[in-house]
């Protein structure tokens, strides 16, 4: 008999320009003109761009300064997170409205696994458009959302009818969508690794699929096994309601490059301060310290050191971080210090996916 995988009903809800919106909403005087949330100082990033910024090239993470270069009429505002986690925890009450198994991802994007809901609606597609509706209705913003049979699929389908649209791809569906898929837009896909699969000829997910386990472990790792089988449908993950951080972090950029230790050291202790209160707050500890130093030439080094025993408390992060800043000499002057910790006392084992079957193009669920 043909191995077969569960089937599930899933929604990838993913907000619209989340923060930007929110911005948007929150002042009618920015309605319909470029934003961009964060990034107008001398050394900030872009957190969020609205639509009408992205328009110009402006995107996350990218420099103010260049942000602004692409977009002279860009308007820059500074986040407000707190305002942001408001209407984030509305979301997700609108959610729970529909099933417990909810995955957050960030403030604006989470999973709902749907086969059982609590309002017994067949159709996911339905309860999607009710979702999105209702988030209008309660917040004034828009959401896009993805609908399928795993994770992999809700989210890659979420983004295609953006803004404010939604996706769904059934069972009998999946690989013909698949195949037609750039490997581009397969999740796990970035820029180096398709640059890679250009070269060996892959450019859709029909062509990925034509090549063996074999030939793609030989490839790109453990990573190959993966995207053998997603091309093939097969994400077993299920929704995980708490979703377990594997490190917890804090870090910061400085206005100005530091070029002395005595000076790291003091920033050092407010980062070490910042990062015990989130374990603290989140009642984990951990083994594992990794120190983040960022170069005025922007090359990244990181250092790490694993103790026998747990830790959590400030002054104790604060010690080991020290130890780490005079393990080597500095390279250069510093622009941003960072602090992690990993290998915690809430370590899950790893996710694994299995199964080597397509997934049956017979099923017929209702979507």
């Amino acid at each position: 008999m043909e191995e077969m995988f569960p089937v599930r009903k899933i929604i990838h809800v993913d907000m619209d320009a989340f923060y930007a919106s929110v911005e948007q909403l929150d002042d009618p005087d920015l309605k319909g003109r470029p934003v961009a949330v964060g990034g107008g100082e001398k050394r900030g990033v872009v957190a969020a761009a609205s639509y009408q910024a992205r328009e110009f090239g402006v995107k996350s993470a990218m420099s103010g300064r260049l942000a602004a270069r692409l977009c002279p009429d860009l308007v820059f505002v500074k986040p407000r997170f707190e305002r942001y986690r408001e209407i984030s925890q509305k979301i997700r009450k609108i959610f729970f409205d529909y099933t417990d198994l909810v995955e957050p991802l960030s403030l604006d994007e989470a999973f709902l696994d749907v086969t059982e809901n609590k309002k017994g609606m067949p159709s996911a597609t339905v309860l999607a458009q009710e979702i999105r509706r209702r988030i209008y209705e309660e917040t004034g913003l828009h959401a896009s959302a993805g609908i399928s049979v795993n994770k992999f699929l809700a989210k890659v389908a979420s983004d295609i009818n953006k803004p404010n649209g939604q996706k769904t791809i059934p069972p009998e569906e999946v690989l013909g969508f698949l195949e037609q898929l750039d490997i581009r837009k397969f999740f796990g896909i970035g820029k180096v690794t398709a640059e890679k699969m250009y070269q060996l000829g892959i450019f859709t997910g029909k062509e990925l699929r034509m090549r063996s386990e074999e030939f793609l472990v030989e490839h790109f790792g453990k990573s190959g096994s993966h995207f053998y089988q997603v091309v093939r449908g097969i994400h077993t993950s299920p929704v995980k309601p708490e979703r377990i951080p594997k490190s917890v972090g804090a870090e910061r950029t400085f206005s100005e490059n530091l070029s002395s230790e005595i000076f790291m050291l003091e920033k050092l202790g407010l980062i070490a301060e910042e990062l015990g209160n989130r374990l603290r707050k989140h009642s984990v500890s951990g083994k594992t310290l990794t120190l983040k130093i960022k170069y005025s030439d922007f090359k990244v080094q990181t250092r790490s050191r694993t103790q026998e025993f747990y830790i959590s408390d400030k002054s104790l992060l604060l010690e080991l971080a020290k130890e780490l800043l005079y393990q080597d000499e500095l390279q250069d002057s510093v622009r941003l210090l960072g602090l992690s910790l990993s290998n915690l006392n809430t370590a899950e084992k790893p996710e694994v996916i299995s199964g080597k079957e397509d997934l049956s193009v017979q099923l017929r669920i209702e979507f």
